[in-house]
């Protein structure tokens, strides 16, 4: 088995000024969870530390960065499965904690639930142990003239300037052992409702893993998403026999021609063959690999 780590930073429209910190970023969160391969860390312990990597990068929608709902908060959703044994943890709606991956992380371990939602979900974080932050630490200079800027844009009923970047961030690993697994966190989509949940929590949605097959990370519109639980046709692709790269871009080919959405994916096979498809603009993303142990960042097709 090769070990493998492979990490996105979001799809859609990223201006030439975005590229290289969008890269730098994916990047170094690629080195981070493939350190954790290399010293014989777990395909867990790999996304993990990448997605927490990104979560801490306010350049990117996920924990600190994270886009304001209508209402001028921050929720976020994030989700972790381990393909060993399926167990899955995913938090809905959760405001207050810098690192939604971790929560996520403890509904797994902790094996009574998989999702957990609002506050339900803020109330076992602190029963866990995992201290909580005034909310407005997670929001940037950056996502408030966003917000503000949208804003005015509703209330003169203009027309979007263009399409939206989904800067959701996720990992899939493989390790030495054969094992995969899949992490995903976001803040959602720029102006959503209060209480709105996207693909990202949703197990078989945006986030899969299961040994028998692969691993998958999605970032995109989740509503399309959900409507062909995309994690979950890539990784049953990849079970049918077809090769990472390929399994992708069947997934995200149904996806648009069923839903018309936009959406990108990241694969990982037990064997460490990595693969992805977006059907956006861009992709950020990065790899890693015991043949390519420094991070190969990558944006455009």
């Amino acid at each position: 088995m090769r070990p493998a780590i492979v990490v996105h930073g979001g799809a859609g429209i990223y201006g030439d000024d975005a590229v290289p910190e969008a890269l730098e970023g994916v990047r170094q969160a690629a080195a981070e969870g493939f350190a954790k391969l290399s010293s014989k860390g777990s395909a867990l312990d790999a996304v993990l530390a990448a997605v927490r990597c990104l979560e801490d990068d306010p350049r990117f929608n996920a924990g600190t960065g994270s886009v304001l709902g209508a209402d001028g908060t921050v929720e976020n959703d994030a989700s972790v499965m381990w393909g060993a044994d399926l167990s899955a943890g995913a938090i809905g709606a959760l405001s207050g904690f810098r690192n939604p991956v971790l929560v996520a992380e403890e509904v797994r371990r902790d094996g009574t639930h998989v999702l957990l939602v609002g506050d339900g979900a803020r109330r076992f974080a602190i029963r866990r142990g995992i201290p909580s932050i005034d909310p407005r630490e997670l929001i940037t200079e950056r996502q408030r003239a966003r917000w503000e800027a949208e804003a005015e844009r509703r209330r003169h009923e203009r027309p979007p300037e263009a399409a939206a970047q989904h800067g959701t961030v996720g990992a899939v690993a493989a390790d030495s052992h054969g094992h995969v697994a899949a992490a995903t966190s976001t803040g959602g989509l720029l102006f959503k409702l209060p209480g709105r949940v996207g693909d990202t929590p949703i197990i078989g949605g945006g986030t899969y893993a299961d040994d028998l097959a692969g691993a998958a990370s999605c970032t995109g519109q989740g509503e399309a998403i959900l409507k062909v639980t995309l994690a979950r046709h890539a990784v049953a692709l990849l079970r049918a026999g077809h090769g990472a790269t390929e399994a992708a871009e069947i997934a995200v080919a149904e996806l648009t021609r069923r839903t018309s959405g936009e959406a990108g994916l990241i694969l990982v096979a037990p064997d460490g063959d990595i693969g992805w498809a977006f059907n956006t603009l861009r992709m950020s993303r990065a790899r890693c690999d015991a043949a390519h142990p420094e991070p190969l960042a990558l944006i455009d097709r």
